[in-house]
């Protein structure tokens, strides 16, 4: 059972998630909040393992929220709600500690995917595009530790970089699920990041998609 906690400032938006999240056996909606500052208050008591951010909030954003419940509750995963209007805070959220993103119009099956994968550092493809551009316009940086990867560990972290999952890896490259989560873990392990997010910051700022095109 996953323990979700919601933190947005529109009720009726606290209300539909969590309406659509009880029809979800394997999630249990265990907290709403209205703000970042009303979220950390409350997430002790909530146990929860995941929460669901709204970015733009009164008061503590989302992006200052995460940032503090990473720093505060490591194992919380934050899975933030964005839409097309807030991709400028997407990056920042990145840098804050934010697990994956899903659009809050996602269909109500994409969205309790988007939280079963909270681990798995989720991005919606609608939303990836738009990240890795944005990303991309910033100064690229010199990264030696990908001159360690080898050729196929190249190939995942660029189909990672993608947004595509383990299972789209595994089907793209004719390899079994366990041996692209073996290559991703190792990926994490040369890079010195902690999760599948940063590691494609890291790729795409060298330059690695624009080297090594589709795989």
């Amino acid at each position: 059972m996953i323990r979700v906690m919601i933190c947005d400032d529109q009720e009726v938006v606290r209300q539909g998630l969590r309406v659509i999240l009880d029809r979800t056996p394997r999630i249990r909606v265990v907290g709403e909040a209205r703000d970042g500052a009303e979220a950390l208050a409350l997430l002790r008591a909530a146990q929860a393992d995941v929460v669901l951010m709204d970015l733009k909030m009164p008061g503590m954003n989302g992006i200052q929220a995460t940032r503090k419940i990473r720093e505060l509750h490591p194992d919380v995963r934050v899975l933030v709600l964005t839409t097309f209007d807030a991709d400028e805070w997407v990056f920042d959220a990145i840098r804050s500690g934010a697990a994956g993103y899903i659009l809050k119009d996602s269909p109500a099956e994409g969205l309790a995917a988007a939280i079963e994968a909270a681990g798995k550092t989720p991005v919606d493809p609608a939303v990836a595009g738009k990240l890795f551009a944005q990303i991309t316009r910033t100064a690229p940086v010199n990264v030696p530790l990908l001159a360690e990867l080898t050729e196929r560990e190249r190939e995942v972290l660029v189909l990672l970089a993608r947004g595509l999952s383990n299972g789209e890896i595994a089907e793209r490259l004719h390899l079994s699920k366990g041996t692209v989560r073996n290559y991703v873990s190792a990926i994490l392990g040369k890079l010195g990041v902690p999760d599948r997010t940063q590691a494609a910051v890291l790729a795409i700022r060298a330059g690695l998609l624009d080297m090594g095109g589709e795989a």
